[in-house]
């Protein structure tokens, strides 16, 4: 817990749904010394304003979760803006950190920069091998190229950055706006919705075959502050569970967990997105200890209660 005693740390993202969660972990670890800027107040696409907050709050580490991200729906309806945003933050930040001579830099990339067949489980290895999904691949095109920035400028400057890789999160503080959701908050959402209004049955997207890996949000948490503390090195490293589901499995298992007992529908007119995701997680575990440590049905079982809680709706 020493490595936290004077460190100054930024979170870009930090008033997010994951960034939330990193903060409240450095609080935990003792860390007094937290700076979350909000986008009002610090444009990441603008570099005056991040070399504004560096030498403002001078920072000892900087971990960079801002993004703009959405599901499928999301993703097919802003490609250009998915790009350039995500791009543009992630550059302009890591520049920044160059000249600022910052002491370490955590990236948080995403799984979407995985090939759209990338074999099962997915090793860091192959993130090189192959196109991405195409629903996707602007938003993971646009976080991988960070990789190979944080690359270059350690090989070139000597820039600490490392780089992350979580899967699909899920848990409390989500975002379950219909139009920017993930798919856990969405079928959260319309099963609760239509338990309440009595409805025969939902629809939902696709075939059901996809399958899908998730991690509980504060253990996603936990693993990018062990990476902060113990991990200083070029190679991107997977941060997951290690388990996988297809979307029928996990809506049935929505529809039970929040009393939804009408059919499930689905639209194979609608795109499944990635065929499969499951990751590799060994050299999270062997470079800085890390592994998930909360059961899928529980961590359901929080996230429901919450979207309960604050839709105005009964504990599930």
């Amino acid at each position: 817990m020493g490595f936290w005693n004077d460190q100054r740390v930024i979170v870009t993202g930090g008033a997010g749904f994951l960034g939330s969660f990193v903060v409240d972990g450095l609080r935990a670890r003792g860390c007094t010394q937290i700076t979350v800027p909000r986008s009002r107040e610090c444009d990441l696409r603008d570099r005056s304003a991040i070399a504004r907050l560096f030498a403002n709050t001078r920072p000892t580490l900087v971990i960079h979760l801002a993004a703009t991200v959405g599901g499928i729906g999301a993703n097919r309806a802003h490609p250009g803006r998915f790009f350039y945003e995500n791009a543009i933050m992630g550059i302009e930040l890591i520049e920044q950190a160059r000249q600022f001579q910052l002491p370490k830099l955590v990236v948080a990339g995403t799984i979407c920069a995985y090939p759209k067949f990338t074999p099962v489980p997915f090793r860091e290895e192959a993130l090189w091998n192959g196109y991405p999904e195409e629903t996707n691949a602007p938003y993971g095109i646009a976080k991988k190229a960070l990789l190979v920035q944080c690359q270059a400028y350690r090989q070139e400057f000597g820039l600490n950055a490392i780089y992350l890789l979580p899967v699909n999160l899920y848990g409390p503080r989500d975002n379950f706006e219909p139009q920017s959701s993930h798919v856990i908050p969405a079928i959260i959402r319309k099963c609760v919705e239509a338990r309440a209004r009595d409805d025969a049955f939902i629809e939902c997207w696709g075939t059901g075959k996809a399958t899908r890996e998730f991690l509980y949000v504060a253990d996603c948490a936990e693993g990018i502050l062990l990476a902060a503390e113990h991990y200083n090195n070029p190679d991107p490293v997977n941060l997951g569970s290690g388990s996988e589901i297809s979307i029928k499995n996990l809506t049935e298992l929505i529809a039970r967990l929040t009393r939804f007992t009408g059919e499930i529908r689905w639209d194979p007119t609608k795109p499944d997105g990635q065929p499969r995701r499951c990751l590799d997680t060994q050299k999270a575990q062997k470079e800085f200890g890390f592994r998930a440590s909360t059961p899928f049905e529980t961590g359901l079982c929080e996230t429901i209660a919450w979207h309960e809680q604050n839709r105005g709706g009964s504990t599930a």
